[in-house]
C-alpha cells in the first residue's frame, strides 16, 4: 500500500473512532404552534433579530429554520429525537419533558413567550360552568391529557373534586388544533361543545352570541401566568453558546419592540401569519391589558408544584430556576 493510502486509511480510522464533534455554531431550528401567543417569535422572524444578534456576536452567517407544529406531544418528540433545536408549548408540556429528560438530555426552558389567559368556552346553553360539563360534551384541546389546556384543567379538577379525580376532564377531551376547534364551536352542530381556547381564537369565538366563557386560566392559576415557553436540550444550549445567546437576545428585543409599538406588532402578526383578521381586531388583542408579551416567566412554579402533587411529575422543583436556563434567571421570574 502506498504511503498516501496508509495515511488516508489511518485518518479515516481515527475519524470513525473519535467522538462526534459538537454541532457547529450558526444553525438553529425553531418550532412554534398557532396563534398570537407566539407574537414574540413572529417579531423575531419578521425583523430577522436572530441574524442581527448573531452578527453582533461574530457569527456572520446563521441558518435559521422555522417550523409550525400543532400539539405539545409532537413538539416534545421532535425535540428529544434531535429533529428540532428549540420547541414551544405551554408550561406543563415543558415541565413534562424536563421531568422525563432529567439526568439525560436535561431539557430546560429558554424563555417565556408571554402571559396570556386561555378561556374555556362552550356553545351549549346548559353549560354555564365547568361543573355542567358531562360525558355528552366533547372538549377540544390541542393535546388531550398532556397539553397546557389539559394540565391546567387537571389542576382545577384536583381543587374541585380531589386529587383522585384530577383527570376528570380528560375523559371528554379530544385533540384538535385551535383553528379547527374554533370553527367547529362557532358553526355548531358537531360533537364539539367546548373548547379550551387561546388568543386570537377565543376572541373570534366570543363574537358569536352562542359562545360563552366558562373560566379563564388566570382564574385557575390565581392571576396573570405564562401561557407558553420555549425550551431546548442542555446539549444545544452548551454546545452553541453564541447561537443560543443570539436567540435569547433576539427574544428580549422582540419584547421591547412589541411594547414600544403595538400597532406595528399587529401588522407584523398579520404579515407573518398571512392572516385574514382585521388589523384593528389584532391590535385590540395585543393592547388587551390581560395580555403581556414578556419573556419573563410568571406563575410557572404553580404548575411544577401542583403537577408534582398529583403525580404527573416525578422530580420536585425547588423553584422556577430549576427548569430555566441561566440566561432567563437574570430577569425576574416565578
Amino acid at each position: 500500500m502506498k504511503k498516501s493510502s496508509i495515511v488516508t486509511a489511518l485518518g479515516l480510522l481515527s475519524a470513525l473512532t473519535l467522538p462526534l464533534a459538537a454541532q457547529a455554531e450558526g444553525k438553529i431550528s425553531i418550532a412554534q404552534q398557532f396563534g398570537i401567543a407566539y407574537l414574540v417569535l413572529h417579531v423575531v422572524k419578521d425583523q430577522r433579530l436572530i441574524e442581527k444578534h448573531a452578527k453582533a456576536l461574530g457569527l456572520d452567517k446563521i441558518d435559521v429554520e422555522w417550523r409550525t407544529i400543532s400539539g405539545a406531544t409532537a413538539m416534545n418528540e421532535a425535540l428529544l429525537a434531535g429533529a428540532i433545536d428549540v420547541v414551544s408549548a405551554g408550561v406543563p408540556p415543558m415541565l413534562t419533558v424536563w421531568d422525563r429528560s432529567h439526568g439525560r438530555q436535561n431539557v430546560k426552558a429558554v424563555a417565556a413567550l408571554g402571559s396570556l389567559p386561555g378561556y374555556v368556552l362552550s356553545n351549549r346553553e346548559g353549560v354555564k360552568t365547568l361543573d355542567d360539563l358531562t360525558e355528552k360534551d366533547r372538549l377540544a384541546v390541542p393535546a388531550a391529557g398532556v397539553g397546557f389546556q389539559s394540565r391546567t384543567l387537571q389542576i382545577e379538577a384536583a381543587k374541585r373534586y380531589g386529587k383522585d379525580d384530577f383527570q376528570r376532564f380528560d375523559a371528554i377531551s379530544i385533540s384538535l388544533p385551535h383553528p379547527d376547534a374554533t370553527a367547529a364551536l362557532i358553526k355548531g352542530g358537531s360533537e364539539i361543545t367546548a373548547h379550551f381556547s387561546s388568543p386570537p381564537f377565543q376572541y373570534q369565538a366570543l363574537e358569536n352570541p352562542k359562545v360563552h366563557k366558562l373560566i379563564s386560566s388566570y382564574d385557575i392559576l390565581g392571576g396573570p401566568a405564562t401561557f407558553n415557553v420555549l425550551y431546548a436540550t442542555e446539549k444545544f444550549h452548551d454546545e452553541n453558546p453564541k447561537t443560543y445567546k443570539a436567540f435569547y437576545d433576539a427574544l428580549v428585543e422582540a419584547e421591547q419592540i412589541i411594547k414600544a409599538d403595538k400597532a406595528a406588532a399587529a401588522e407584523i402578526y398579520i404579515r407573518v401569519e398571512n392572516s385574514k383578521l382585521p388589523l384593528d381586531f389584532v391590535k385590540k388583542i395585543i393592547e388587551d391589558p390581560e395580555n403581556d408579551f414578556t419573556v419573563s416567566p410568571q406563575r410557572t412554579f404553580i404548575y411544577a408544584e401542583k403537577l408534582h402533587e398529583v403525580g404527573v411529575l416525578k422530580n420536585k422543583a425547588a423553584s422556577w430556576k430549576d427548569y430555566f436556563f441561566e440566561e432567563a434567571q437574570a430577569n425576574p421570574g416565578s
